[in-house]
């Protein structure tokens, strides 16, 4: 039995995201990512018109007249959730942490999903896979996607991005859209966010706390690393510490936003104190815009 306090968030969380759903996502979503997938149907006689990259040699050669590949569209699609749950999602200076902010985007993207009759999987992370949740449609799956997200309690503290990947990589066979949903503080999956984006549909979506832009001057602080427990005094007095501090943040988020670009990977950017629907919108205009 869920706890009361547990359903009420829930129901808050659905509530919320299916208005968005209907007043915002429903037709960006379709537009974007319905449809995108072809599979192969039959091999017919050519007729005029016919794009001659679809002709299939091999037939056309043992018939003597040419022949091309038909394809349909492929209108069920698969939608993954790679969500980070390591403990630095625990973090929050504003209305909402982290995860708390990861939850509701991922319910918003689960019930965009299962309106257009797609089927929705999670897989939860931190130093190890934690939770895979396999694809499926409807409602009350949705539900418990939202569940997971809010109440499992992962083993794990650290962040490895590559080793979530590979796993995700190992055991899903169709291709998807995968959103991966993290604050990208961790090193070496550059090779198989690769892989990734080349065999799926990939968006990656980085979720930032202002706090880990820049610093207020609040004098002497204590920051500890949510992932390590390491703790560290910083003067944040110091005006040259606090410019620095955001100088190597910047540096990373745009080696960050770099590296996605090289490997053709989307990217999007939440801030944890300005809202997650904004960013969301401007990214799916992108994306119409450069389908079309």
């Amino acid at each position: 039995m869920l706890p009361q306090e547990l359903v009420r968030k829930i129901r808050h969380i659905e509530i919320r995201t299916r208005r968005l759903v209907n007043d915002v996502f429903a037709g960006e979503y379709h537009s974007i990512f319905k449809g995108r997938g072809i599979e192969f149907d039959e091999v017919r006689e050519y007729v005029p018109g016919d794009e001659v990259r679809t002709i299939n040699w091999n037939v056309t050669a043992r018939m003597g007249w040419p022949y091309v590949n038909n394809y349909v569209e492929e209108r069920e699609l698969t939608v993954m959730l790679v969500v980070d749950a390591s403990a630095s999602g625990l973090f929050g200076t504003t209305a909402a942490t982290k995860r708390e902010v990861i939850t509701e985007l991922c319910a918003l993207l689960a019930f965009s999903a299962i309106r257009n009759q797609d089927r929705v999987g999670l897989l939860l992370f931190t130093d190890r896979v934690e939770k895979f949740i396999p694809p499926r449609k409807g409602r009350q799956h949705v539900l418990r996607v939202i569940r997971e997200l809010l109440y499992f309690q992962p083993q794990g503290c650290g962040t490895d991005i590559a080793g979530a990947l590979g796993y995700l990589n190992r055991i899903l066979n169709r291709r998807a859209v995968v959103f991966l949903v993290s604050d990208f503080i961790a090193d070496g999956y550059r090779k198989v966010l690769n892989v990734t984006g080349r065999r799926h549909d990939c968006i990656a979506v980085e979720v930032v706390d202002p706090r880990e832009l820049a610093l207020p001057d609040v004098g002497l602080l204590a920051l500890e690393d949510a992932e390590t427990g390491a703790l560290q005094w910083v003067d944040t007095a110091d005006q040259r510490f606090r410019q620095e501090y955001a100088e190597r943040n910047t540096q990373r988020r745009a080696e960050l936003a770099h590296m996605l670009q090289t490997i053709e990977v989307d990217h999007v950017a939440i801030h944890t104190g300005q809202g997650y629907v904004n960013p969301l919108v401007a990214f799916f205009e992108m994306r119409t815009r450069r389908l079309h």
